[in-house]
């Protein structure tokens, strides 16, 4: 099972790797028209229509059978949940046992210049304060956004009372490229969503002249003079559990 699979990663490269087999691959993503994506690259251009089964709901609300999958899988996407702890217990109970979870969550916006350099800037230029990283004592919900989960002693701990075993953590580069600086403020606008939700409060004269701050910015700091394209290198923070 690949929750929050987005445009298909990585449920399309796990089904790739059973293709043959008895193996069976659940994509599951809140958005319709990403999974109408995923669904178009897996059945029209990969032939994965046996392999794949498309679900569309949210991780929270996602309540799959007992004792159902082997691995469950999630890409960006657990950072962004306030009932982190219950959602892990489900996706443990989904789990055969010695089943394993393995997922990835970014590190600290210092360290994901993808998307937390744009978000710095438009937060300074709408004069906005972040939201501290912490969970309110008389909630069980915690804050939630794109680097939620930088700290990995909350990731053992929650991984921990859901009762997986084995935990293992570990740091990876991934470096996003863009073929202009055009092209990374095109790629924030489709799937930049808390800096979408921010820009889309103002004025479209506002929007347009954070973009242009943005846009200079961005080529002052990471496009590549001879070219311009633009490379970033950001820190996620991978882990695993076993049942």
């Amino acid at each position: 099972m690949d929750l929050a699979t987005g445009i298909g990663e990585p449920a399309i490269t796990a089904a790739k790797k059973i293709m043959g087999s008895q193996g069976h691959v659940l994509a599951v993503d809140i958005s319709p028209q990403m999974l109408s994506i995923v669904r178009q690259r897996a059945v029209a251009s990969l032939g994965l229509q046996d392999i794949i089964e498309f679900k569309e709901s949210d991780i929270e609300s996602l309540n799959p059978q007992s004792l159902s999958f082997d691995a469950v899988l999630c890409r960006w996407g657990l950072m962004f949940l306030p009932n982190l702890e219950s959602t892990l217990k489900n996706i443990f109970n989904a789990l055969k046992n010695g089943g394993r979870l393995a997922a990835a969550v970014w590190s600290v916006q210092s360290k994901v210049p993808v998307i937390g350099f744009p978000m710095r800037i438009v937060m300074r230029e709408l004069n906005v304060s972040p939201s501290p990283n912490t969970s309110s004592p008389q909630s069980s919900l915690r804050f939630t956004g794109p680097f939620s989960l930088a700290d990995e002693q909350i990731i053992k701990d929650s991984l921990g009372k859901a009762g997986f075993k084995d935990i293992y953590v570990e740091t990876q580069n991934v470096t996003f490229e863009f073929a202009s600086v055009n092209e990374y403020i095109q790629h924030l606008k489709d799937v930049a969503g808390p800096l979408k939700a921010l820009l889309d409060k103002e004025p479209p004269g506002k929007q347009e002249e954070i973009r242009k701050v943005l846009a200079e910015e961005v080529k002052a700091k990471y496009a590549i003079p001879d070219d311009g394209s633009v490379i970033m290198n950001n820190e996620c923070i991978c882990f695993a559990g076993t049942k």
